[in-house]
């Protein structure tokens, strides 16, 4: 099983990444292979929305999203983790969901599979948010839960953490580490 995670965080080493680290540090522990992919450190550019998608399937743009479209292709399945910037993902990890408009396309214009090979892969998310409240990660996990369906994920869950805002500060949440690791273990069994 292959387990990828995508790191949405500018802030290598914050907090989302570790639970992200310790989420397939489980996950690993369970037999799978795991990858990351630093989404902050690519070139990727936005979307254009010139539609060449609408006939090829394909996005016109030569950058790095080609690693995550191949990774997208590997993955049994795909953790996005995120810390919440303005209530919504990072700016960087929404460039790349942008940039699967071409997946989109392949999907519900082109009638085509959207990722292949074919095959049951599940879904999960990580964020953290530096306020609290009800609704806090609301915007962040429509947006993931949109990405999911159109890439035919199975969203399988998810671990929010509210007022976590300093760096180094989930160290701080009594067992948030020790369900990350939990949850990636559980999931790939």
């Amino acid at each position: 099983m292959n387990v990828l995670g995508l790191s949405g965080s500018p802030r290598m080493g914050g907090n989302t990444e570790q639970l992200l680290y310790e989420f397939l540090r489980g996950a690993r522990d369970a037999g799978a292979e795991t990858r990351v992919i630093e989404v902050a450190e690519l070139n990727i550019s936005g979307c254009l929305h010139c539609d060449y998608c609408s006939r090829t399937g394909e996005c016109k743009i030569n950058d790095d999203m080609t690693l995550i479209y191949d990774a997208l292709s590997a993955a049994d399945v795909i953790v996005v983790a995120s810390p919440l910037h303005f209530m919504s993902i990072t700016a960087q990890l929404k460039a790349a969901i942008d940039r699967c408009q071409c997946i989109w396309a392949r999907k519900y214009l082109l009638k085509q599979p959207p990722v292949e090979p074919v095959k049951p892969r599940k879904g999960f998310f990580i964020s953290v948010g530096g306020r609290k409240g009800q609704t806090l990660f609301e915007p962040a996990r429509a947006t993931i839960k949109a990405l999911f369906i159109v890439l035919d994920v199975q969203y399988a869950g998810e671990l929010l953490f509210s007022d976590v805002d300093e760096a180094g500060a989930i160290r701080n949440v009594p067992g948030a580490l020790e369900r990350a690791f939990e949850a990636g273990s559980k999931l790939v069994q």
